[in-house]
């Protein structure tokens, strides 16, 4: 949640709306490209306030992210917001709804007290094709040519071509995030079909409906052409980009390319899919029976997926090594997040995967260790044997 100062669109509209759209690609989470596009809308549109709400199935949000409210503030409105009002109006339209006063509107229904005041109102749906995927709502514009205040059709045009590639984005982060539930092989059929499909034929899209971007910057058509030329070359560019990472997503099966080349290929995948920097080192280390290999693997995913999503650290270290002469190994997973003290760590121990690692471990003889200090990371250790 952006609670810092608003910034103004960098670099001409074109330029700030080509950086939004590959920020939004670049994202491989869910969360993330919820937080990605929720700052990018409110900064290119130089509005206070912006949100967007996933819906559950029992009339509220499965998700509610915002912009422009500081954490103090969010904690003090309360419980997410239900279904109701413009926010259940915006899940179930097609288009854009623009309001002068969102407080005059005979479907406003209230805030909580500690909410911010609200006049000027955007807001649409994010859909792929008939699936609502969440509503994209701004409010209190900040400036606009003469001083006058409100949103504008250059606003509704913008956000309208920024809530076709927030579809894009959460489509393929959701893939994404279904490919941890999967197994290698299954990722390696389903995952190679459905994200090849969704990023390479929506982001082709994305170069046809750059067209559309001309009428949004009310500049010389000579030096508009022009950066419409340099969005498209950004557009394929991310499209050679994500097709790469498509290719690496899909893990290679242990027994085809053995555990070290799958993890390599894994860390490289999220070291550039995260702000965080990923690192892997191998010393020694030659192939491991099966079934430990398979723990190696897994528990690596696991500390992985636990140190990127919620150390908030700088670097992520994998490394693995030879242990002793019968061939075992030690997998060490290190970040230099914001860690936790050993009570937290007992209770948060199911939350953080820690109680299906150890499973993993027993399983194959191994033994985890756990390390952590609040302020001064943490550190994940499995040592299996050998064969």
């Amino acid at each position: 949640m952006h609670s810092g100062p608003h910034r103004a669109p960098r670099g001409g509209g074109l330029a700030a709306v080509s950086t939004a759209l590959l920020a939004m690609s670049r994202r491989l989470e869910v969360r993330d490209v919820l937080r990605t596009i929720v700052a990018s809308a409110r900064e290119l549109l130089d509005a206070e306030y912006a949100a967007l709400g996933v819906p559950d199935d029992h009339g509220g949000f499965a998700q509610f992210v915002v912009d422009g409210v500081s954490e103090e503030q969010w904690r003090a409105i309360g419980p997410l917001p239900r279904q109701h009002g413009i926010l259940a109006a915006m899940l179930h339209q097609d288009g854009p709804e623009r309001l002068a006063d969102v407080r005059r509107d005979p479907r406003f229904e209230g805030w909580p007290s500690a909410h911010p005041d609200m006049s000027d109102f955007l807001g649409l749906p994010i859909r792929d094709g008939e699936e609502t995927l969440g509503a994209l709502f701004l409010a209190n514009k900040r400036s606009a040519p003469g001083g006058v205040r409100g949103f504008t059709d250059e606003d509704e045009e913008l956000l309208s071509l920024l809530a076709q590639h927030a579809a894009i984005a959460l489509t393929n982060a959701r893939l994404y995030e279904r490919s941890r539930e999967l197994t290698i092989a299954e990722e390696r059929s389903r995952l190679a079909h459905e994200l090849h499909d969704a990023v390479s034929q929506k982001l082709f899209s994305l170069r046809l409906t750059a067209q559309a971007a001309a009428a949004l910057v009310d500049r010389d058509p000579a030096r508009a052409k022009d950066e419409l030329q340099q969005v498209a070359t950004l557009a394929a560019e991310a499209a050679d980009e994500l097709r790469a990472a498509v290719t690496e997503l899909r893990p290679a099966a242990l027994a085809e390319d053995g555990l070290i080349a799958t993890l390599r290929n894994q860390v490289r995948v999220l070291d550039r899919a995260h702000t965080a920097h990923v690192t892997f080192t191998c010393d020694g280390v030659r192939a491991l029976p099966a079934a430990q290999e398979e723990a190696v693997l897994r528990v690596a995913q696991e500390a992985l997926h636990n140190a990127l999503r919620h150390s908030a650290g700088d670097r992520v270290e994998v490394t693995l090594t030879r242990r002793g002469t019968g061939g075992g190994a030690l997998l060490r997973v290190t970040d230099d997040g914001t860690g936790f003290s050993p009570p937290t760590v007992r209770r948060a121990g199911r939350h953080l995967g820690l109680v299906s690692m150890r499973d993993r471990a027993a399983g194959v003889g191994g033994r985890l260790t756990v390390r952590s200090d609040p302020g001064a990371g943490t550190t994940i250790e499995l040592e299996v044997p050998g064969g």
